[in-house]
Parts: C-alpha cells; sequence; structure tokens
C-alpha cells in the first residue's frame, strides 16, 4: 500500500516504503530451482484477450473523503453493504454503501454517509506523516475493526467508529495486523523486527516473537494456535502459540519475502519474495525446503493469493504479469499479462471464477480463471494498491493513489 522510488518490491506500497532498501534492478538471471524446472512453453498460457468490456461509469461509485493515498480495504463480514478503508492521511473510514453502485450521484451520496476514524490524536505523535494506516481486519462478528499504523499503535475500533482500545507495544511501524480465525487474538508485525500476539479482547500481550533480524514484512494465521511470519531478512517462520522457538524455519529465499498466505485447508503455506520466486510449503515436512519453487517471474513478486479451493495459487509480480500455477502439479496454467505497470494486489472471486487485479497502471482487471481470459476492465486515474470482492462476489472495492475508494458492480 503506498508511495515510493526505490526499486525493491515495497517500494511502492505502503509503509514498507520507508524502510525497505535500495536495491538495484533484478536482472531476472536468477539460477532456477533443480527440483522445479520452468514451465515449458506449451504448459504456459498468455492470457487470451476476447472481447474486453469496459465497466460503464453506471456501474461505479466513488467514495469520496479521504485526502491522502488509500492503502486497504475490508468488507465487513456480517454487514454486506459496509467497507472499511484505511489512508495516508491518517485516518480509516467506514462506509454504508447501498445495495448497488449507480455512478457519481450515488458516489455523493455514500461519501455523506462515512463514519471517520481519526488516528491523528492518540498514540505517540499527531504528525499526519506519521499516521499512515497500513493494514485493516475486521473480527468474525463484525462489531470490531483492528488497525495497524505507521506509529506504531494498534487501535480496535467499534462497528459506530468509537475506538475501544489502542494496544502500545511495537516500536515501528505495523505492516500487518490480522485476527485469529475464532477472533480472539490479533497477530501483528512490524518494522521492529518483532511479532506480537495480543488478547483480543482486554489487549494484553499474549507472547512477543524477536527471531527476526529485519522488518517483519507479513504474517497470517494458519489456525487460532498456529501462524506464520515473513521478513526483509529472507526468512519464513512457523510458530505455535505457548512456544518460544519456531516449529519450522524456512530459509530459501534469497532476498526480502514480501507476502505469506496459507492455504484454504491450512496444510500449505506460500510466501513470494524480491528474489523473484513463489515457494510453497509443506510444515509437515520433515526436510525444511518448499514442495514447489516457482519461478518463472523477471522481477520482485509483491503479493499471492490462493482460490477459494486451494488449487490455485496466483502470483502478482513488478514485472507486470500475474501468473496462475496449478498447485498439484506445480505448471504455470495462465500468463496474465495486460497490465502495464507493476501489479500490488490480486484477489480471487469467492466461487474461484473470477480474478481481480491492480495495478499502479490504473487499471483493475477481472479475469476468467478457467482460461485465462480478460474480461472486463476499469480504468481510474491513480495508481491501485489494493483490490477486494465482497462476500458475494458481486462487487469489487478497489483503492487508489490518488485518494478515491471506487465499488464497482462487476455483476
Amino acid at each position: 500500500a503506498g508511495g515510493g522510488t526505490s526499486t525493491g518490491a515495497g517500494r511502492v506500497v505502503g509503509a514498507k516504503t520507508k524502510v525497505k532498501k535500495e536495491k538495484k534492478p533484478t536482472s531476472g538471471s536468477l539460477k532456477r530451482s533443480r527440483e522445479q524446472p520452468p514451465p515449458s512453453a506449451s504448459n504456459e498460457k498468455p492470457a487470451k484477450l476476447r472481447r474486453t468490456i469496459a465497466i460503464p461509469p453506471s456501474r461505479c461509485s466513488t467514495l469520496v473523503g479521504h485526502s491522502g493515498e488509500v492503502f486497504c480495504c475490508a468488507w465487513n463480514p456480517t454487514s454486506p453493504n459496509v467497507i472499511a478503508s484505511g489512508s495516508g492521511d491518517g485516518t480509516a473510514r467506514i462506509w454504508s454503501l447501498g445495495t448497488a453502485a449507480t455512478g457519481k450521484s450515488h458516489g455523493e451520496e455514500v461519501s455523506k454517509t462515512q463514519t471517520v476514524l481519526s488516528h491523528l490524536n492518540s498514540g505517540p505523535s499527531t504528525e499526519v506523516s506519521n499516521k499512515e494506516v497500513t493494514s485493516l481486519d475486521w473480527n468474525l462478528s463484525g462489531e470490531f475493526l483492528v488497525s495497524g499504523n505507521y506509529d506504531g499503535v494498534v487501535r480496535i475500533w467499534g462497528r459506530d467508529g468509537h475506538l475501544v482500545r489502542s494496544l502500545e507495544g511495537h516500536t515501528g511501524p505495523i505492516f500487518s495486523v490480522k485476527y485469529s480465525p475464532d477472533s480472539t487474538k490479533l497477530l501483528t508485525c512490524s518494522v521492529d523486527m518483532t511479532t506480537i500476539v495480543w488478547d483480543a479482547s482486554t489487549g494484553a500481550k499474549i507472547q512477543v516473537y524477536s527471531i527476526h533480524t529485519e522488518p517483519a514484512l507479513d504474517v497470517d494465521w494458519g489456525s487460532n494456535d498456529m501462524f506464520a511470519s515473513c521478513s526483509g531478512d529472507g526468512t519464513v517462520h512457523v510458530f505455535k502459540l505457548g512456544v518460544a522457538d519456531p516449529l519450522k524455519s524456512f530459509l530459501t529465499h534469497s532476498s526480502e519475502v514480501n507476502a505469506i498466505r496459507w492455504s484454504p485447508k491450512g496444510k500449505l503455506l506460500a510466501s513470494c519474495s524480491d528474489d523473484c520466486t513463489a515457494k510453497v510449503w509443506n510444515i509437515h515436512n520433515e526436510r525444511a525446503s518448499p514442495v514447489l519453487d516457482l519461478n518463472a517471474h523477471t522481477k520482485e513478486i509483491y503479493t499471492i493469493s490462493w482460490s477459494p479451493d486451494g488449487s490455485l495459487l496466483a502470483s502478482a509480480s513488478f514485472d507486470n504479469t500475474i501468473r496462475l500455477w496449478d498447485v498439484e502439479s506445480g505448471q504455470c496454467v495462465h500468463i496474465l499479462d495486460k497490465h502495464t505497470e507493476p501489479v500490488h494486489s490480486v484477489a480471487f472471486s469467492p466461487d474461484g471464477q473470477y480474478l481481480a487485479s491492480g495495478s499502479f497502471d490504473t487499471t483493475m482487471y477481472i479475469w476468467s480463471v478457467s482460461d485465462g481470459s480478460l474480461l472486463k476492465s476499469s480504468k481510474g486515474t491513480g495508481g491501485i494498491f489494493d483490490v477486494k470482492w465482497d462476500a458475494a462476489g458481486k462487487r469489487v472495492a478497489i483503492c487508489f493513489s490518488n485518494s478515491p475508494v471506487v465499488v464497482i458492480d462487476v455483476i
């Protein structure tokens, strides 16, 4: 999520901009894994461009209110017309939408139904530059929203926008904050190189992990008592609550690990890195080597996403492409190559039929997962940091660098 100018994969996305090191551009000449040969030309299927339908303005609702880049958004899990957004302007906002987007007039209407969650008047600093909202997550009931902030403070908000509790423990910007599957705990990671597990109801620290030697860039729950973390030090660790040392440590990435995601059934863990590879790990294997080493991208991979059934993994890269990987075979089944700038966000629709992608080329695309064809497009006026489907799979929210959030009726 945010702006920047260096060449690492975090250089233009959120608070990571300010801490990731300057690097020379990736040449794409990394050695391929001996265990996973590159997909053959016959197996790779570039996106087929059948007639693409540009989504008309009448199906787009612009949510006006933020005054800075919008880095992230999250649909409420129990109120289908409520969405939260987080911005570099030092605020998160909770928006109440109608049942459908109906164009500019509707956008003006819904902009008046926002609840502003200001981060400017609490925490160790009141400077806007130190208040970027970097991460958001709702609890299971949709009653509480948690925000991670550049000032290192975790804040829990009520659905009505009141500040319930501030959790202080990190000494640097927070990159990710997530409720546990049962919403009883919170998991955070920070530039201070630590990950912290918190009691969601009291705000007390349950456990602090300090194994990383560079900023901790992402975390993800595998179950209610197990999680993974990754770091700029190139490592991925899997922890169990109550145990100080990692259950597993995966050390084969050669550069910053930008994101990690557990598969839907929690059996596999995927990671992606500035080393241009994505890897899939099985924590039950005795060997600490990946079961898949996916290395066809030519530049840094910023993010990854699992299909709902866990059969496919999407990887989004600064080489302007998305690749869809068959997890069973390890083969690249589709190359989605219409974007002209780095791709920062990808999301499967809830039914797994479609993939949404957002890029700094200002365009959001909807792709067919079955054949890789480009189905629909929507062009904005700023770079895209985040795209999220609603639970019904009918709307996509888009977060732009020039401050609006746009909700599109896709279906």
